[in-house]
């Protein structure tokens, strides 16, 4: 029997190709380097982060029956990860992403999410159906959200009364994604995490530092922002007040999934009874541990 989930992790669970090269690069390098591919996408990295700080999360996405679906949830299943509510569809393909990351840092990415965009709201049916909740009994605990969903369906859960409940912590994806997140700015249970670039599309301006970005999002509504900005200091601004923190420092040999890997582990943290200054400082050090290769992928 699968035990009851910590957390759930809602949005894109795929398959990543990452192409590295310690090379610098540019637009029309062509370098050695490794490809590589393994299980991906946000919501499965950060259900994987939180699984290696001993939490059980269970995941709500769409995958394809498909070889590729069914060898992706095989890796699942290997990992622990509860995969029982996860949407599986007969017509859509599993979802890729794909990447090229040299010296000076990510090159550039192409998310193909059309499955998870196409699957819409079926991945929220246990959310609905009474398996984890329903519209009269919203689901209680901590969710983890994907910005990989579509602007409507972020729109609709910022209105449901499914989530009415929830500890909703939000993440958007990537920079192309942040300005979907605005439904959501004004939830009084959602934590925002997000990096300097995405908080500057959010707000429509450019921020100089973190804690300036973290304060300006926080006078916009948000109950709770963190703000990540690469080496320099972290920022977050809620009740609590501004709190900054700086990552150690390390040699970057990775930087796809850094920030999801940030955010599972301040959920982590926090769960484990961590104030919000440790919490902070804990999911800086498994940040600075991704991105410098000493966890596993």
């Amino acid at each position: 029997m699968i035990p009851a989930p910590d957390i759930l992790c809602i949005g894109s669970v795929l398959w990543d190709v990452i192409g590295r090269s310690a090379s610098h690069m540019n637009v029309g390098s062509d370098v050695p380097g490794r490809i590589s591919r393994h299980p991906g996408g946000v919501a499965m990295n950060i259900a994987m982060t939180l699984k290696r700080f001993g939490l059980a999360p269970a995941l709500l996405s769409a995958i394809g029956r498909d070889e590729d679906g069914t060898e992706l949830l095989s890796h699942c299943t290997r990992l622990g990860l509860d995969t029982t509510h996860v949407y599986l569809s007969e017509d859509l393909p599993t979802d890729r992403y794909m990447a090229v990351e040299g010296a000076n840092g990510l090159i550039a990415a192409i998310a193909d999410a059309h499955s998870l965009e196409a699957a819409g709201d079926k991945i929220l049916r246990p959310l609905q159906d009474g398996r984890l909740g329903s519209a009269e009994a919203p689901y209680p605990g901590r969710i983890a959200l994907d910005g990989n969903l579509t602007t409507g369906l972020l729109a609709d859960i910022a209105a449901s009364p499914l989530f009415a409940r929830a500890d909703l912590r939000v993440a958007p994806a990537s920079p192309g994604k942040a300005e979907r997140l605005l439904p959501l700015l004004p939830q009084p249970h959602a934590t925002l995490y997000v990096n300097l670039e995405e908080a500057g599309l959010i707000a429509a301006t450019r921020f100089a530092t973190a804690a300036d970005a973290a304060q300006a999002l926080r006078a916009r509504g948000a109950a709770r922002v963190l703000v990540t900005d690469g080496g320099n200091p972290a920022a977050e601004a809620g009740s609590n007040g501004l709190i900054r923190a700086t990552p150690p420092e390390v040699l970057v040999t990775r930087v796809t999934g850094a920030g999801d890997t940030f955010m599972a582990a301040h959920i982590a943290a926090e769960a484990s009874g961590a104030d919000p200054e440790k919490a902070l400082q804990v999911a800086l050090q498994a940040a600075a541990d991704h991105v410098s290769g000493d966890t596993p992928l």
